[in-house]
């Protein structure tokens, strides 16, 4: 079965270099519809939408690409800890699911950094989050299934609620998710269709993998395996190297400090993981055979790319394929630029993916962007 290959919605704006530069290009509801539509018509699976202090709500960015996109599948970040009422909740997703006639995906996110929950109203640890997002997903799931719910617990109290609309989808929205912890692995085991990991080496992977499948299965369920990326590819894979440090040329020590020392408070335990690969060690970036940590010097999150020339990073994402990933959220910078490069170059090396055809290929796309002109086809 061929891998699905997602690509990623930038609401929190883009760039083509990292860090503080004059090219950074400013998030708008337009830009994004315009790489959600490119995304599709290159023929894209689905697209990642994050969630976080510094980006667009990703629920009201979903419901605009409703009317805009007819195919493409919408992963759209839940931070549990900040959504209030599962039931409230589970209604707007089961009608933004019926917008999309299907095509809702909800990526749960307990949260990760402490100065950001708590600008927004939340005041838990990393295991009471994990906890909370537990008893939420299982309200949540009950409003699917058609009975009355009364429910009471350390976080929610629910009488008497009932489901009245029919469900867009046979089931219910699936719900894919991504964490490091033991607490992440295990809400993994109990709740969710498929877990994402960050690009880490391919032996690091493979033990979550394991450990995320043998929780599932004691439980008598079976979770699907995803892989977070950037990418970066080009012709040949001096380009691409040349490009990878391209990215980050703009950045200066003070400004590597400063994210490192965001990234070290946080108590996400994935970031941890990322940020032990370089330590913010700039000669330290390749971490693995096409796997640089570049991004993960100033980037929460995903910061690893595979880097190369497009034979050898079609034969990376395969490697991942051999330990059980059936699907692939990537991205790169700036990101409608290289969601069409990517496409071009990658795609025809894929199983189930089309070759692209640029000439007439992308409507409204990086041909005819409207954008400032320092960002050269």
């Amino acid at each position: 079965m061929a891998s699905e290959i997602f690509w990623f919605l930038p609401t929190g704006g883009d760039s083509r270099y990292l860090g503080e530069s004059e090219y950074v290009r400013p998030v708008t509801n337009k830009y994004l519809r315009q790489i959600a539509t490119t995304a599709e018509t290159l023929g894209y699976d689905g697209l990642l939408i994050p969630t976080g202090s510094g980006n667009f709500d990703p629920f009201l960015t979903a419901a605009t690409l409703a009317n805009v996109t007819n195919t493409i599948k919408l992963l759209v970040a839940l931070r549990t800890s900040a959504e209030g009422s599962p039931i409230v909740f589970a209604r707007k997703s089961a009608t933004l699911d019926e917008a999309l006639n299907g095509r809702l995906i909800l990526n749960v996110v307990p949260g990760a950094w402490q100065e950001e929950l708590e600008a927004d109203g939340v005041f838990l640890s990393h295991d009471e989050r994990y906890e909370q997002a537990d008893e939420f997903l299982a309200v949540w799931k009950r409003y699917f299934t058609g009975e009355k719910i009364t429910h009471e617990g350390k976080y929610y109290r629910v009488k008497d609620a009932v489901n009245l609309f029919p469900q867009a989808q046979r089931r219910r929205v699936p719900l894919y998710f991504g964490g490091s912890s033991e607490a992440a692995h295990d809400l993994t085991a109990k709740h969710i269709d498929a877990y994402l990991s960050w690009g880490e080496p391919l032996e690091q992977v493979a033990e979550k993998i394991k450990d995320v499948k043998d929780r599932a299965k004691k439980l008598g369920r079976e979770v699907r395996i995803g892989i977070r990326l950037q990418v970066i590819v080009r012709e040949t894979e001096k380009e691409a190297w040349a490009a990878a440090e391209k990215l980050i040329s703009k950045l200066d020590d003070e400004i590597i400090q400063k994210a490192q020392h965001i990234q070290n408070v946080s108590d996400s335990v994935g970031q941890h993981r990322i940020t032990d690969l370089h330590k913010g060690d700039k000669s330290k970036l390749t971490i693995a055979p096409n796997l640089w940590a570049g991004i993960g010097l100033v980037r929460g999150g995903a910061g690893t790319a595979l880097v190369g020339d497009p034979k050898t990073v079609a034969a990376r994402l395969k490697e991942y394929e051999a330990l059980g990933a059936d699907t692939f959220v990537l991205s790169g910078y700036p990101h409608l630029e290289e969601a069409v490069r990517f496409a071009e170059l990658v795609f025809p090396l894929l199983e189930g993916k089309k070759p692209v055809t640029i000439s007439g290929a992308v409507t409204g796309g990086v041909f005819d962007t409207g954008l400032d002109q320092r960002y050269p086809n």
